[in-house]
């Protein structure tokens, strides 16, 4: 048996991957939420007392005082508290990585490495072990003194320059999007090193950053500069090489309409009752149609005002054209349920149920699963403490909700 050996989990795809959790706030908690709910069994460090900063981003709340931003990113995960500056629980932070798999941090560029935990120096103790690192801005002198914050990183890293109702309003994406990308590539990245240690046997760092994430997927902005030469700027809803493909006012609120190609615009035409515009030099073809935008814009919007938003998103689908209303977060998870996708999950059990998002992948052989509610602060302190000081033949309680019950089986990871 082995030293991951330690509990019984619902069978997934990553099941038998034991990950130890350093990561805080959103980017690297996305990441190893991911890895939970892929069937990891995933132990989040936390600080004594305080735990995740995200325990206290709020409103909004829970009834039950919650904070629904740590709620977000932290389901199927053990809370375990330790202060990496204590040597008691430092010694036990060691034994953790000696018997994991993975490790994810994202703590400021040489914090890990003052208590003893970078990757040179946990690597001797556990040569398997796939290191990765988050960072705002990378790991040089210069990077390590700016604060890795999402918001930061959309101004400087050029997104919200391209963003914004029009020229000289930049405006900051909904959404901490900057974070989540890092957190998807950062997974990607220790995906590849796990398979690649089937390989070789060995571990190896895996660093990925805010603003190099957010360079490259800006993708055809970032190469129209880098192939180029051409510097974007804001254009509001619309699209720099299509059109239309903006928002549009109805009767009622306003839709998108997102036009691909021109059989899509003649459909669009006829639909809109102005069929002969499609025929027209200035909007017959793609580029002709983004040159006379403006002109576009108003002889469309005179006529989707006319009727309410669903007419216009029942007639338009119908024939083939991409189009729909601006919903709020409501009414995106109605339509996704009237769609047929589960698109939220509850998890828990009884009173200690918890409504949340559910994850988008679907594999038809190691379903992702919903094994633990976002954990209290510490809720498994005692457990994992007796598990890293007793034989690793010890296992903890499963704390299991119902639908992952019947999917059961030991883990294991490498000797």
């Amino acid at each position: 048996m082995t030293d991951a050996d330690f509990q019984e989990q619902p069978i997934g795809a990553l099941t038998g991957i034991l990950v130890a959790d350093f990561s805080r706030v959103l980017a690297a908690p996305y990441a190893t939420m991911l890895f939970g709910d892929l069937g990891a069994d995933v132990i989040k460090i936390e600080r004594p007392g305080l735990g995740d900063d995200t325990r206290q981003w709020g409103p909004p709340f829970t009834d039950d005082h919650e904070a629904t931003y740590f709620l977000s990113v932290n389901r199927n995960k053990r809370s375990f508290t330790a202060d990496m500056a204590n040597p008691a629980d430092h010694r036990d932070l060691v034994e953790l990585i000696r018997r994991a798999d993975v490790l994810i941090e994202n703590f400021r560029p040489g914090t890990m490495a003052r208590h003893g935990l970078s990757y040179d120096q946990v690597a001797e103790i556990n040569p398997q072990l796939v290191y990765c690192s988050i960072t705002g801005f990378g790991s040089s002198d210069d990077a390590a003194a700016l604060p890795g914050y999402d918001l930061l990183v959309q101004a400087v890293g050029g997104l919200m320059s391209v963003t914004g109702p029009g020229p000289g309003e930049p405006v900051k994406a909904g959404v901490a999007l900057v974070d989540v990308l890092t957190g998807l590539h950062a997974a990607i990245g220790v995906l590849a090193a796990l398979r690649a240690r089937e390989s070789t046997g060995r571990g190896q760092l895996v660093e990925v950053n805010l603003l190099s994430t957010l360079l490259s997927s800006m993708v055809n902005q970032s190469v129209g500069y880098t192939a180029g030469g051409f510097v974007p700027g804001i254009i509001g809803n619309r699209h720099p090489s299509i059109a239309p493909y903006q928002l549009f006012p109805a009767s009622d609120r306003q839709i998108v309409i997102a036009v691909g190609n021109d059989r899509q615009f003649a459909q669009l035409c006829s639909a809109l009752g102005i069929p002969d515009i499609a025929e027209e030099p200035r909007f017959a073809t793609n580029p002709s149609r983004v040159a006379h935008i403006e002109e576009l814009d108003r002889a469309i919007s005179a006529q989707t005002m006319g009727q309410s938003a669903e007419h216009w998103y029942r007639e338009l689908s119908a024939c083939g054209v991409p189009c729909g209303p601006v919903n709020d977060i409501a009414g995106a998870f109605a339509m996704a349920g009237r769609l047929g996708l589960n698109a939220r999950v509850d998890v828990g059990e009884g009173t200690d149920t918890v409504s949340l998002p559910a994850n988008p992948i679907s594999l038809s052989e190691t379903p992702v699963s919903y094994h633990r509610r976002p954990p209290r602060l510490g809720q498994d302190a005692e457990e994992v403490s007796a598990w890293l000081h007793g034989p690793t033949t010890t296992k903890l309680p499963q704390h299991l909700d119902q639908q992952s019950k019947s999917q059961h089986q030991p883990m294991g990871a490498h000797t």
